[in-house]
């Protein structure tokens, strides 16, 4: 099954991923993230996962390559709503932090906006 990748601008940058990402779809993804890292200078992305069905090493590594780009900067790297499977392998190889999974865009703001009432509030 071929790799549909949906990038939406937004803050943070949204890229839906459908499909499967695996040692063939993986330099499509290369390409996009090449671009929106590239050009955009986002401290902030997340990879919407609720509509991919398999991940293989070489996908993993897609999303470990943005989180190498963006964390130095202090940005954030976040993976929303992983299907079971796909979730599976990212909690096996931990290539995504704790904290930073969500179920949705929604409960990702929520967490950046506590996160920045710590930092106002100097805690």
């Amino acid at each position: 099954m071929p790799l549909k990748i949906v990038v939406e601008p937004s803050d943070p940058s949204t890229i839906a991923l459908v499909g499967r990402l695996d040692s063939t779809t993986a330099p499509e993804l290369d390409a996009v993230l090449d671009r929106v890292l590239g050009s955009s200078g986002k401290a902030r992305l997340a990879f919407d996962l609720s509509q991919l069905e398999y991940i293989s090493s070489a996908g993993v590594r897609c999303i470990v390559r943005a989180r190498k780009a963006i964390e130095p900067r202090g940005g954030k790297v976040a993976v929303l709503n992983p299907q079971p499977p796909v979730r599976k392998v990212l909690d096996i190889v931990k290539a995504i932090p704790h904290g930073s999974i969500f179920k949705d865009v929604a409960e990702l703001d929520d967490y950046l906006d506590a996160m920045q009432k710590k930092v106002r509030d100097g805690e």
